[in-house]
């Protein structure tokens, strides 16, 4: 059973740091890409920033240049450092990766549960 669990969120102000924590465990043969999604209250959920394998990034723009995505292979993990958070910043944040349980099986998406991030002073 593949599980991703994330870690991290909480209250910051505007203008603080914190830093998001995806773990992936279970049966797993590979990981392709992995990535963070925000779903703001009553609004669709959308992507913040995505990794491949390689270490290829992207980035929604809102977030350029402020968010930082890294992972971790060895750990099957992937993380997302958010500088100079703005109240629009304010969400449920969830992990995503597309992987491969067993070598016979195609590579799909999993989903984390989500954690919640919420700046405000």
């Amino acid at each position: 059973q593949v599980q991703l669990v994330e870690s991290g969120g909480g209250l910051v102000q505007p203008g603080g740091s914190l830093m998001l924590s995806c773990a992936a465990s279970g049966s797993i043969f590979s990981i392709n890409g992995m990535g963070w999604y925000l779903q703001a209250q009553g609004k669709e959920r959308e992507l913040v920033a995505g990794t491949t394998r390689s270490g290829t990034t992207n980035y929604a723009d809102s977030v350029k240049g402020r968010f930082t995505i890294s992972r971790d292979n060895a750990k099957k993990t992937v993380y997302l450092q958010m500088n100079r958070v703005e109240p629009e910043d304010t969400a449920v944040y969830y992990c995503n990766a597309e992987i491969r349980p067993t070598w016979r099986e195609r590579g799909r998406d999993y989903w984390g549960k989500g954690t919640l991030v919420t700046v405000s002073s």
